[in-house]
């Protein structure tokens, strides 16, 4: 007997939503849903990017998050003016969920992250962070620090681009978006969405 390939069926139970409900991804990165009136396109990194920060903002004011006590800590080795920057924050960073000490003369051992930055990549998620403090300056605000840390970190912390979602875990993004504040916009102002109605389409195809 010949192999029976299984169909794959849409429901429209998300259609109604403002994101409506996840067709495809494109190019591993794009999430296509379908709405009652149109069709949306997604960026999936930059919009969870986003959610990832408006999260732990919302748990920095509460003075609520939750951090991940690594199985074997992480020794980052840095150069001695990205080594000064991260000593100079660490009551910062330990509001943000890290626990960071200095170890030896040209590293810091990192003991814990922020819960949502689970499985992220420590080595370069400190470095970029020491860098962006860098280029930023000393004169800037304690709260453009923390906002600096969180962008920098939520990247870390985010879907990347080029990994291969289920329509479920699409959906599942999409419904988040719909809840986060400032979701339209990734943490760097670019959109994470674009939205075509129909009368658009029709129109691109000359059929209005």
């Amino acid at each position: 007997p010949s192999a029976r390939a299984d169909q794959k069926s849409f429901s429209d139970e998300h259609i109604d939503h403002p994101l409506g409900a996840a067709r495809a991804q494109y190019l591993k990165n794009y999430i296509i849903s379908e709405t009652s009136n149109g069709i949306i396109i997604v960026d999936q990194h930059a919009a969870h990017e986003r959610i990832v920060k408006e999260e732990m903002l919302i748990n920095m004011n509460k003075k609520n998050m939750p951090s991940q006590l690594l199985l074997i800590p992480e020794i980052v080795k840095l150069t001695v003016l990205h080594l000064d920057l991260i000593l100079s924050e660490i009551d910062t960073f330990k509001s943000l969920g890290f626990v960071i000490e200095v170890f030896g003369n040209d590293a810091v051992l990192v003991r814990a992250i922020p819960e949502i930055l689970n499985n992220s990549n420590i080595q370069e998620l400190i470095r970029d962070v020491a860098q962006e403090l860098l280029e930023l300056g000393s004169q800037i605000s304690i709260d453009q620090k923390i906002d600096s840390i969180i962008s920098t970190s939520s990247c870390y912390g985010s879907v990347r681009s080029g990994r291969i979602l289920s329509i479920e875990e699409m959906n599942a993004l999409l419904r988040k978006m719909e809840n986060t504040p400032n979701s339209n916009q990734c943490n760097h102002g670019r959109p994470t969405s674009i939205k075509l109605s129909l009368n658009e389409i029709e129109k691109l195809f000359k059929r209005r």
